[in-house]
């Protein structure tokens, strides 16, 4: 959420974020009722003022047994105009809120200005995509005929998009988990967290998911519940409405988590095996910062989500994205892609985003130095470190041999009890 004095400052500015998002926002209307709200309440603080005068008057006529009933009636006229105002004020800050909460975070200044993905500029290309002898598999074809994915009967138990590990594949699942977890707590010093798979609704407003996702969530309507597309949501949470000390910034989370998304504007795209799933894994590392710092630990974060491609030896780019790609509370975005053989396309594999206070404000994390004086608002980041899925995609794809089977990479073989090739 944007602070409404700097909306009242830098009235254009916003406007333009508005519209580099493709977002749809009145803020006309958001500064008009502003300033009937403020108006409102200067006319119950004037009325309050001269309530309390007539009060004390009150108590003093009666010390003095002079008649006071003309002037209890007139305090008693004045609560009730208070209370009309009091109520119109709730009515107004209610608009102010519902308008604010559609109001997008504002893109860096070093974000590139374009309408869709299109504008996405290519900041760097890593590893050599592989020429293959053969005709490669996709990865539902090495799946079935390695008999370690099953997408028919995950259909059948819950629908298409929630698919199946089966046998070394879910321990090839359970090896990248484990391997993503261990590099980020041992060698990059976050905390883990194993949080809950379901989250209230004040957590998916904090995080910016509501009220412009609500369709994409799978809402528990009975307990007013969400599943979580993501570990942001509930780690991010942890520290909402409070103060955190300066001394212990910064705090880095880091989580595993299934995700869960209804994909509500899929019609269209690609939704074959992986690369368009309702339920999957993800490793999320989470950030809470220091302002001063957010951006050089935002290329930190960068760096750390591609030291496991590296180490997988996976081909990858990263891309810085456009205002018109970036989501809805980040400021700035890479989004980090792994190619797949089989297609010959890159596939998304993670976004590192930074949100600046925007997460913040919703959720009301602030930070307070030992020397005192007013809290203030943490930065949030957090990256994808990494969805698992598409991860899958590339690495069965791109590890295959010319017999059917994929070799595993030799950061994976501890996890995987020594094992060097999955074989049909």
């Amino acid at each position: 959420m944007l602070d409404l004095k700097f909306i009242r400052d830098n009235t254009e500015l916003v406007k333009q974020a508005v519209a580099h998002k493709n977002e749809k926002a009145d803020i006309d209307a958001l500064l008009e009722k502003d300033k009937e709200r403020r108006e409102l309440i200067f006319k119950s603080e004037e009325l309050k003022k001269q309530r309390n005068e007539n009060s004390a008057l009150v108590a003093q006529y009666k010390r003095e047994k002079k008649d006071a009933s003309a002037l209890i009636e007139t305090t008693k006229d004045l609560s009730r105009q208070i209370k009309s105002l009091d109520q119109q004020i709730n009515e107004v800050q209610q608009t102010v809120n519902d308008i604010l909460s559609s109001i997008p975070n504002i893109p860096h200044a070093s974000v590139p200005l374009g309408r869709d993905e299109s504008a996405n500029v290519e900041v760097s290309r890593h590893g050599t995509l592989p020429a293959f002898d053969f005709k490669p598999k996709d990865h539902l074809e090495l799946g079935e005929q390695l008999d370690i994915l099953d997408f028919k009967r995950g259909g059948k138990i819950s629908g298409s998009g929630f698919p199946v590990y089966k046998g070394l594949g879910a321990r090839l699942e359970r090896a990248l988990i484990n391997y993503m977890l261990d590099l980020h707590i041992d060698k990059h010093g976050y905390t883990e967290i194993y949080p809950p798979f379901v989250v209230n609704k004040e957590s998916m407003y904090g995080t910016g998911q509501l009220p412009k996702m609500a369709d994409d969530m799978y809402h528990m309507e009975k307990d007013d519940l969400y599943l979580i597309p993501t570990a942001e949501v509930p780690v991010t949470n942890l520290h909402r409405n409070e103060i955190l000390d300066e001394a212990l910034l910064p705090v880095k989370y880091v989580a595993f988590s299934a995700c869960f998304r209804r994909e509500a504007g899929s019609y269209g795209k690609d939704t074959r095996g992986f690369q368009r799933v309702h339920q999957f894994n993800k490793v999320e590392m989470v950030n809470f910062v220091h302002p001063e710092g957010s951006y050089e630990a935002h290329e930190t974060m960068l760096g750390e989500a591609t030291e496991i491609l590296d180490a997988l030896k996976l081909p990858y780019r990263v891309l810085l994205l456009a205002s018109g790609d970036l989501s809805f509370a980040a400021a700035k975005c890479y989004d980090i892609e792994t190619w797949s053989s089989a297609d010959e396309k890159w596939l998304e594999a993670s976004s590192v985003s930074n949100f600046e206070d925007f997460q913040a404000r919703r959720a009301q994390i602030r930070f307070k130095g030992k020397e005192g004086g007013k809290p203030q608002y943490v930065h949030t980041l957090n990256g994808s470190g990494l969805a698992t899925s598409r991860l899958m995609v590339s690495l069965l794809e791109h590890y295959q041999t010319a017999e059917g089977a994929v070799v595993i990479p030799e950061v994976l073989r501890p996890y995987m009890g020594g094992l060097e090739k999955i074989s049909g």
